[in-house]
């Protein structure tokens, strides 16, 4: 079993009969959705409904007959399980790099519990060590932007399909990959980026995460964000 799977396995235990649970996305996430369904499948867990991220988590749960809901019908998620591109040791995150963020961080923040399963290379000192941060902008004007991203010490790079398009995310707006040296006021950035208008979401997840489990060669180490 890779770190990967292992993380994610791991989440397992933490969902229950009849609970509503959150579908992240990603690869480490995929890895919970199959077990999830392999579950449901064995009897081992019932009555489980599932709120997706993304469209490509929807599908996933669909095929593997993980029942499926949405936020207008039931408001907030017991546990929402979901990956990360980086957590640093507060457990603030980087997520979105695979184009879900938005609606990655609209589920995760109406959920009683968010589970965040990683490998170990995903951990890191300081937010921005490894990778880029994702900024979700509508299309119109975005090149507006990146001088902006650069008044904020970031150099963007506007995300791009193999044929040369730019990549749409499932809400039909564009991502700036945007690489900072390091994060230091994560919680800064956040309201710099927020009161920028065009500038839909971003992938900073800012105390959020209350278990991470981070998968390794050996094991799985949790974290639980102090209270």
């Amino acid at each position: 079993m890779n770190p990967k799977q292992r993380a994610a396995e791991a989440a397992l235990p933490f969902i229950k009969d009849g609970m509503i649970v959150g579908l992240g996305t990603g690869s480490t996430t995929d890895y919970f959705i199959d077990a999830l369904g392999a579950a449901l499948r064995a009897g081992q867990l019932k009555s489980i409904t599932g709120i997706p991220t993304s469209v490509a988590s929807e599908q996933r749960a669909r095929r593997l007959g993980i029942p499926l809901s949405t936020l207008a019908q039931y408001p907030a998620t017991d546990i929402t399980v979901d990956g990360a591109d980086e957590v640093d040791p507060q457990l603030n995150l980087i997520k979105g790099l695979g184009g879900a963020l938005l609606r990655e961080k609209i589920v995760g923040q109406n959920s009683r519990k968010l589970i965040i399963v990683a490998d170990s290379t995903k951990s890191v000192p300081a937010l921005g060590s490894k990778s880029p941060l994702p900024v979700e902008v509508v299309p119109f004007c975005h090149e507006s932007h990146v001088a902006f991203f650069r008044s904020l010490g970031g150099e963007p790079v506007l995300r791009m399909n193999f044929d040369g398009t730019p990549f749409l995310t499932d809400n039909h707006n564009f991502i700036y990959d945007t690489r900072f040296a390091r994060i230091n006021d994560p919680a800064a950035l956040d309201v710099a980026l927020k009161h920028r208008a065009g500038i839909v979401e971003h992938g900073l997840f800012i105390g959020l995460a209350n278990v991470v489990l981070i998968g390794t060669e050996n094991g799985v180490e949790q974290r639980v964000r102090s209270a």
